[in-house]
């Protein structure tokens, strides 16, 4: 009999229960002990949705206050000298000071330095997840120092569920951090591992038999030292009396197979969604004895499974393994909405072609019964509600638009190149928008205040008429306009008060999407999406942003920049077709934006962002792949640039990835300016500018505005000038790293008038 297998669950709740409590705690309004409650509530509803399921073995350690890469850090006492308590203990708000930074001011949550950064954040490989990368230094020490891994296991157990704890292995951990100086991180690998002997040693205690190890650094490339290092850490976990789980996903393990079958452990999941090619391998050369969790059922998007064509792949692996194969995701489910019951406006059809994660549990149960028994009736009614839905997806008129696939098809050369290079482009509009040296923007929205929020609720629900509507949003537009010129910005922008996702809000818009009341998706800490889920061919037939834009323009003598989100960025952070490819939906996106920024250029608008933070998210985990990907990703960019004249300055704006290794491609996109995150890292991400020319105009973001800090002056100045010892100063903006929507107005307006002071200071300094 096959086993049921789960590698982790959505932590936020169904209604993003877990958001509303931190934010209520981070503000003050609630205690850690209602904080907690929730905490608890979530992982016991969790558990139980599971177990009820079919799911033999609950993985416990998938919950998070804020990121499970920052937790396995408390775990082990990483904690960065600047976040250390004087008594050297680790609390939630050690976590929280961690991700968010502390603001300088007395705080009833306060527990280390004064004020501090917070650590750098980036994307959990090629998801629109963010962990909080772990800071190494030459002497760090590991020991057990925070027990929430432990007691979640504890509480599980006492509520009688059998339980697997789930955590990174020592080696992707060591591979996600950085070190903070001039040494090999990899070097701390003989003394993370007594820390994980004794961590296991506590699951054995506690009756655990099985322990999930998350690999998923064995997808990668890996230099020969980090393959190495994959024996000496298993070998030493090897003694702990507990089954392993060694757990790889989001690609197949290609060169990696036989070192991951070599390991002392006692099983290996794979993800079968990304790279089914691997079974037959893995298959014919795993050991004996060895359980194989075999992730089959999407874990990262939203279709339905083709249980039959599922089945038929499983058939031999079930007949050869019996009761050792283990059904299951592909990956965590964390990257999955929670519940499509929940769901009561989505369109009939479109719905009965969903599964989110509560329904991806049902699918592995509805699969072991297939594969056990087919020819049951209950089985049998299973695959033909199954084939249903494969033949409506495949024959909808709702997908397909014969004019779009033309549009796409007709696409030449000409479509993605701006008419003159960037050298012939820049002196336009240099002389066009007169702008200074080390000129001033911010890189879109302006504090969502509560008014915005209710406003914008209340138009949905039809409260407000929709002239109403737009004279809420354009007071709120003039009131940004005026906070700007009043800071003295250089160019500006409309706020995006009318906006809430910058997906979403486009998505709305162009035909092919279609979109959920309750579909969210963590993205870091508290900060939830609701992605858009594109179901069929994509077209622009209304206006996106044209009237606000040309609104905010009509109340000030300086450029106004128009805001867009990037095909690349819309198709990655959306639930995507799985019926055509990444390259040809990114295509469509790409003409249905095109088409926005030449409307845009034509009511007057010479400033126009398209924002791409997702283009190194999209790129393929293996180095094989990645050319292809980078070619067709930069198309889809400068064919949504490129319909505009010389004169038109078009900027994007990337952010919270490792974008060093595609400056060649960022360079391709041949936007006029880049806008970047560099603040949590020190500006260390514009060392590759060392040794690569990027030719066009860069904004080193400043300040980190996921921080409550206020930035100081001359802490910006310093900052800049990091920069200009890499770029030509005249080539630098100046501009904070992010959006600002999460923000308050008061901590916006000190931050942004210290900023446009640094700036002026500068100018000074250089005349």
């Amino acid at each position: 009999m096959a086993q049921l297998n789960n590698l982790g669950y959505p932590r936020v709740g169904d209604f993003r229960q877990l958001k509303f409590a931190q934010e209520s705690y981070w503000a003050g309004k609630s205690s850690l002990e209602e904080l907690q409650a929730v905490g608890k509530k979530i992982r016991h509803d969790n558990w139980q949705t599971q177990q009820a399921a079919g799911v033999n073995l609950v993985p416990v350690g998938d919950f998070a206050w804020y990121d499970h890469v920052l937790t396995l850090s408390a775990t082990f006492g990483v904690i960065p000298a600047r976040h250390q308590s004087k008594d050297g203990s680790i609390n939630l708000d050690t976590l929280f000071a961690m991700a968010r930074g502390t603001t300088g001011e007395s705080s009833e949550h306060s527990c280390c330095a004064p004020q501090s950064a917070a650590c750098e954040m980036t994307k959990w490989f090629d998801t629109n997840y963010h962990y909080l990368v772990p800071e190494f230094s030459a002497d760090q020490t590991f020991q057990l120092s925070f027990s929430q891994l432990i007691d979640e296991a504890k509480e599980a157990i006492a509520a009688g569920y059998q339980v697997k704890p789930v955590l990174l292995g020592p080696v992707t951990y060591l591979w996600l951090g950085k070190a903070q100086g001039d040494f090999d991180r990899l070097s701390l690998l003989d003394s993370l591992l007594p820390a994980y002997q004794a961590l296991l040693a506590e699951f054995k205690a506690l009756g655990v038999e099985w322990v999930q190890l998350d690999e998923p650094a064995l997808v990668l490339d890996l230099p020969k030292d980090w393959r190495d290092a994959y024996q000496v850490a298993y070998q030493a976990l090897s003694n702990s009396g507990l089954n392993i789980l060694l757990a790889s996903y989001f690609d197949s393990l290609a060169d990696n197979q036989s070192l991951a079958l070599s390991l002392p452990v006692n099983g290996l999941h794979i993800d079968l969604v990304r790279a089914p090619e691997q079974l037959k391998p893995v298959l014919a050369n795993l050991p004996e004895g060895w359980v194989l969790s075999a992730g089959i059922i999407n874990g990262r998007n939203i279709w339905k499974t083709d249980l039959r064509s599922a089945a038929a792949k499983l058939t031999g692996a079930a007949a050869q393994l019996g009761e050792n194969l283990w059904i299951a995701p592909s990956c965590s489910l964390l990257h999955s909405p929670v519940d499509l019951d929940s769901e009561q406006k989505l369109d009939p059809t479109i719905k009965s072609w969903l599964a989110f994660a509560k329904q991806k549990l049902n699918e592995l149960g509805q699969l072991k019964a297939i594969i056990e028994s087919p020819s049951a009736s209950e089985s049998q009614a299973a695959l033909l509600a199954s084939d249903e839905v494969v033949t409506s997806r495949a024959s909808s008129d709702k997908i397909h638009r014969e004019d779009v696939k033309q549009r796409v098809a007709n696409l030449t050369s000409e479509a993605s190149q701006r008419y003159s290079d960037f050298a012939n482009r820049i002196k336009q509009q240099q002389a066009h928008l007169n702008l200074p040296a080390y000129p001033t923007t911010t890189i879109g929205s302006f504090p969502q205040t509560p008014e915005i929020r209710q406003a914008r609720a209340a138009f949905k629900q039809g409260k407000l008429s929709e002239p109403e509507y737009i004279a809420a949003m354009q007071e709120e537009i003039r009131d940004v306009v005026k906070a700007q010129e009043a800071l003295d910005l250089d160019v500006l922008v409309h706020g995006e008060p009318e906006r809430n996702d910058m997906v979403e809000y486009f998505g709305e818009r162009l035909d092919g999407f279609t979109f959920t009341q309750f579909a969210w998706v963590q993205s870091y800490g508290s900060r939830c999406v609701k992605p858009p889920i594109i179901y069929g061919d994509v077209k622009r037939s209304q206006d996106l942003s044209v009237s606000w834009t040309e609104f905010a323009q009509s109340l000030t003598n300086k450029p106004m920049k128009g805001m867009l989100t990037g095909p690349v960025t819309i198709l990655c952070w959306s639930f995507n077709r799985d019926d055509i490819s990444r390259e040809t939906c990114a295509k469509q996106i790409a003409l249905a934006i095109r088409d926005e920024v030449v409307a845009l250029e034509q009511a007057g608008i010479k400033v126009i962002q398209i924002d791409e933070p997702a283009l190194r998210e999209g790129l393929p985990l293996k180095a094989s792949q990645q050319t292809e990907y980078l070619n067709w990703s930069t198309e889809a960019f400068r064919i949504s640039a490129s319909g505009v004249k010389d004169e038109t300055q078009i900027h994007t704006h990337m952010c919270y990835c490792e974008f060093n290794d595609i400056l060649p491609s960022i360079a391709a996109m041949d936007a006029d300016v880049i806008t970047i995150e560099t603040s949590r890292s020190n500006m260390e991400l514009l060392e590759a500018f060392n040794t690569f020319s990027y030719p066009n105009d860069i904004g080193p973001g400043v300040y980190d505005i996921h921080s409550p800090n206020v930035p100081e002056k001359e802490w910006m100045v310093n900052l800049i000038k990091a920069a200009g010892k890499r770029i030509n100063p005249e080539r630098l903006w100046v501009n904070p790293d992010c959006g600002l929507k999460t923000r308050k107005w008061p901590e916006t307006n000190a931050a942004l008038k210290n900023m446009v002071e640094a700036a002026k200071q500068l100018r000074q300094e250089q005349a």
